[in-house]
């Protein structure tokens, strides 16, 4: 069963999709095209690219398999987060400290863009500020503190440190020891900001197509993209479509991995025990390596993700064993239901850094994205668009990143992988 079907099953019940009624579809790509630039996936890397490329006068054609925000664009935890997944002191031990600094301010101008996104093209979203960190057990606790001390020392991140006394001013939660808030940060809506920028990117003279998957991709001097009815031909071609290419890039594919990710969003919550829960309506995120995150959403409901599958089978009864976790998180929503539950695909990375580069002269990509990309998607559509201009200076700090395919090849790896997320989960119980 191809990515795809087992994505399209995930859906279904996506709060998201309940929440966000599409005004508009695209007709699917018919006939032969040409254009300046054609962008594979219409997820918020690709959208995003698009409209930066089509608002710097170029002639734009976009590709979506599916539908607009379909894949973890529009079904993902809505929290937007400084930073990549991968560390910062990592970061530095890989590329050096000056690159580092680049990578963190840029990560700051991703929030700061979808602020200006939001405000430019009337994007309601259902935007709310504030992030939260919390640590599951005292050693962890101790690790947090420690890092938030460290971003502030070194970065001037501006993070509140939360020691075990003030943390229920700031959760109502058994389970943590100690936590950091990052007023920057914040979380969203992330189908009704995704759809927000189709509608900019069309607006801005972008051609859109939906359920026109690409079958063939053949490179040259102008490249030519193929789907079931039709072709365009352009001199630059940028992929994002991350884990659905579908074989388009075969090259591509052992450098990523598809990690099934579930959430539930329950019944509405009285308001005021909402606000008893987290005062300041902030995400929440724990520090765990199989992590749970959390939010408040704008109709007060308990939004609450953090199964994951290393397999791409969707594990049995989401519903029931994400609700566990959500009481064992809030005993207080012991009487609450879950509305909706659904899942979907996060591309990966081995070092958790985003994989960015080019395959020629005009072939460009962006995937990895590990999880951290509600933020990071809208920044890497405008360096791409920086770079196909004839800018790839902010672009290429990211291609300096190693990156290197996971093991097993194709038949193996992902049952390696399976076996190395269970010694991580063993060491998250462990403490």
């Amino acid at each position: 069963m191809s990515l795809l079907t087992i994505d399209r099953d995930l859906a279904r019940d996506s709060y998201y999709a309940a929440t966000a009624p599409r005004m508009q579809t695209h007709a699917p790509l018919a006939g032969d095209h040409t254009a300046d630039v054609a962008v594979v996936g219409g997820g918020l890397a690709g959208l995003s690219a698009a409209l930066e490329l089509a608002e710097r006068g170029m002639k734009v054609t976009l590709l979506e398999a599916r539908q607009m925000g379909w894949g973890a664009s529009g079904r993902n935890g809505g929290q937007a987060i400084h930073g990549l997944a991968m560390d910062q002191e990592d970061i530095e031990t890989e590329l050096g400290a000056q690159d580092a600094r680049t990578i963190w301010a840029m990560s700051l101008e991703a929030l700061a863009l979808i602020q200006a996104r939001r405000q430019q093209h009337r994007i309601d979203c259902d935007w709310q500020d504030g992030w939260l960190a919390v640590a599951t057990s005292a050693g962890k606790a101790r690790k947090l503190l420690q890092w938030t001390e460290r971003m502030n020392r070194v970065y001037d991140a501006g993070f509140t440190p939360i020691e075990a006394a003030a943390l229920p001013g700031w959760i109502a939660s058994p389970r943590y020891h100690a936590g950091a808030f990052d007023a920057h940060s914040g979380h969203m809506h992330p189908l009704k900001y995704a759809l927000g920028l189709a509608r900019a990117a069309q607006a801005a003279g972008v051609t859109l197509h939906e359920d026109s998957p690409v079958t063939a991709l053949t490179q040259g001097e102008t490249i030519t993209l193929t789907t079931s009815q039709g072709s365009v031909r352009a001199r630059q071609v940028l992929l994002a479509g991350n884990v659905y290419l579908g074989g388009v890039a075969p090259q591509l594919e052992a450098r990523i991995m598809p990690v099934g990710t579930y959430i539930v969003c329950s019944e509405p919550v009285d308001p005021a025990q909402m606000a008893a829960l987290i005062p300041n309506r902030a995400a929440v995120c724990d520090t765990d390596f199989v992590l749970d995150y959390f939010r408040p959403t704008a109709d007060h409901r308990m939004l609450f993700g953090g199964r994951v599958s290393y397999s791409t089978r969707t594990p049995g009864d989401v519903a029931g064993a994400m609700r566990q976790r959500m009481v064992a998180t809030f005993p207080q929503l012991a009487q609450v239901g879950i509305a909706h539950a659904w899942g979907g695909f996060v591309d990966i990375t081995m070092s958790r850094a985003p994989d960015f580069g080019r395959l020629g002269g005009n072939l460009y990509y962006l995937q990895g994205f590990s999880g951290h990309g509600l933020a990071l998607t809208g920044l890497a559509g405008k360096l791409v668009a920086e770079a196909i201009d004839g800018d790839a200076s902010r672009f290429d700090v990211f291609t300096r990143f190693a990156h290197r395919p996971f093991p097993g090849g194709r038949l193996l790896r992902t049952p390696a992988l399976v076996l190395g997320m269970a010694w991580y989960r063993l060491r998250d119980m462990l403490g």
